[in-house]
């Protein structure tokens, strides 16, 4: 192999690490629009307002970069009223996630607290539950394939599927948006994930607040085809802030500027 070769192979390696760089920072837009969420018999349509959302989950490398900037998030420094004991815990140490985990696949084991900071200190925010379910709602082709049988089936299927937090992002399909691993990575934060809960102030609240966790609630759905977005439901309303997943990682979004509104939480 002669020098100038060798040298095409570096340049080569070079723009690809730049290229994925790129690809990690990018965002695209989701046009604003309406939707029914997934519970209550009297649901009415939602607005979801245009808005901006990450290509690919955060990953270990942009989340190594930010507990080095934010050394109070790094693993053995954070408040334990922020992350729970499994924080980062796959990780080799402070500065390191080591050789077990890549680079490019998503972060996990970290609260909701933690990826509120990260998204905040890049100048975005965690995506309400409305702008995830409006945007995860897209196949390849649909802005909407949640009456479509196969695509809640491919759902499901991944729901079932070991270890999928291992892949690398950008493993899954690009969905109607330009957005990859919305389904097929991890589960992800939202800013409101614990909306979902009731608040069982009364008996009647107490009642449907256990129902939440068990498949008869899904009678309650806007959508009998829709078990997979249940299950999302579900799960968020199974966690609390400082909760740190295995295989729960997070991306952020940004409000259009024309639809700026002060989102405060």
């Amino acid at each position: 192999m002669g020098p100038f070769f060798k040298l095409a192979l570096t340049l080569l390696g070079i723009i690809s690490s730049i290229s994925n760089f790129a690809q990690s920072e990018q965002m695209v837009s989701v046009k604003g629009g309406t939707y029914i969420p997934l519970y209550g018999v009297d649901s009415t349509a939602v607005t979801v307002d245009e808005f901006t959302m990450d290509v690919y989950p955060v990953t270990n490398k942009e989340y190594l970069k930010f507990v080095q900037e934010y050394p109070e998030w790094k693993k053995s420094k954070v408040k334990k009223l922020f992350a729970d004991g499994n924080y980062l815990v796959n990780w080799e140490d402070d500065d390191s996630y080591g050789s077990q985990l890549a680079a490019d696949a998503a972060v996990t084991n970290v609260s909701w607290f933690a990826a509120k900071k990260y998204c905040e200190c890049q100048g975005k925010r965690l995506p309400t539950v409305d702008e995830w379910e409006y945007a995860a709602m897209a196949d390849q082709n649909n802005p909407d394939a949640r009456t479509k049988e196969t695509y809640n089936q491919l759902i499901l299927d991944w729901y079932e599927a070991p270890k999928t937090f291992n892949n690398s992002i950008g493993s899954t399909f690009k969905n109607y948006w330009g957005i990859y691993d919305l389904h097929g990575l991890v589960w992800e934060w939202t800013m409101d994930f614990n909306s979902v809960l009731i608040s069982g102030e009364s008996r009647k609240d107490v009642d449907k607040d256990s129902n939440l966790f068990c498949g008869s609630a899904a009678v309650g759905a806007s959508d009998l085809m829709n078990y997979a977005a249940f299950m999302r439901y579900a799960f968020r309303g199974s966690l609390k802030a400082n909760y740190a997943i295995r295989n729960l990682g997070f991306r952020c979004v940004q409000t259009t500027e024309s639809n700026n509104k002060n989102l405060t939480y």
